[in-house]
């Protein structure tokens, strides 16, 4: 079913619908914590002893749950199994967005790509766990790349990660 047949078939959802949180399953939570809080800079909100967490930024009650209910001590699921293909998590400013990568590169965690989607600037990694991540910030929608009939045209090209680095630094 294409974009325009299902529209047609399902009224749309309420444009104020978010989506408010995620819950990833995590093999040790400790090394979860160290991760979400220690090298991106969420918050502990609430901790149900060595079983779950729940984490947010600006004091929110949870934007990610961390729980090792069913995965405590287990791996990532194989390859070409469904699931979480990630997590994304957006940043208000193009400053904030390098910032995450200063301390992605401080902590020395990898990515595993990185894009400008002409709507959005993105960094690709994965959590301790395996469990996939997008740290990203969308650009203001009046920027969106359009096609000739006004609809979005996103596209995926370098991401050019010197100059997001250079973002939100005082030159000396």
């Amino acid at each position: 079913m294409n974009a325009e047949s299902t529209s047609q078939v399902t009224p749309p959802i309420d444009p104020g619908a978010r989506i408010g949180h995620v819950h990833l399953k995590v093999a040790a939570l400790e090394r979860a914590l160290d991760f979400y809080c220690g090298v991106l800079g969420f918050r502990l909100m609430q901790r149900f002893g060595d079983q779950a967490a729940f984490i947010s930024a600006g004091g929110y009650h949870h934007h990610i749950g961390l729980n090792t209910w069913e995965s405590r001590g287990g791996g990532p699921p194989p390859p070409g199994t469904t699931g979480l293909y990630h997590v994304a998590i957006l940043y208000p400013t193009r400053a904030a967005l390098a910032d995450a990568l200063r301390r992605l590169t401080a902590a020395g965690v990898r990515l595993t790509g990185s894009a400008d989607h002409g709507v959005s600037e993105a960094l690709y990694l994965d959590d301790p766990d395996g469990n996939g991540v997008e740290l990203y910030r969308d650009r203001p929608e009046a920027e969106w790349p359009r096609d000739s009939a006004g609809n979005i045209a996103m596209f995926t090209k370098a991401l050019d990660l010197r100059s997001l680095l250079r973002e939100g630094v005082s030159p000396v």
